[in-house]
């Protein structure tokens, strides 16, 4: 999973525990995001095709640094499925996808 290093600087392997439902994973097909001084909040949400309303499925609440971490990470992800599927066709966000 996830690496950790502690104040010696070793490597630590983190393990992560959950339980079945979780495991499962939610479907997102749409997701917002908002941010104050100290936190970003995502919500990620599940629209029915022809459905005026969206779905919460959940809410993650980050700090600065864990959200740029996490967004640099997105990023190579993205990258490395790109270089092994091909790119990745845009499409215009609605206002929906893309409010900060």
């Amino acid at each position: 999973m996830a690496e950790n290093r502690p104040e010696s600087g070793k490597p630590v392997q983190l393990q992560v525990e959950m339980d079945d439902a979780t495991a499962q994973g939610l479907y997102s097909n749409l997701a917002g995001v908002t941010h104050s001084e100290t936190e970003f909040v995502m919500d990620f949400l599940f629209l029915q095709p022809s459905q005026p309303k969206a779905k919460l499925r959940a809410r993650v609440i980050s700090s600065p640094v864990h959200t740029k971490r996490f967004l640099a990470a997105l990023m190579e992800n993205l990258k490395r499925y790109e270089e092994r599927f091909g790119t990745i066709p845009e499409r215009a966000m609605s206002a929906a996808q893309g409010h900060s």
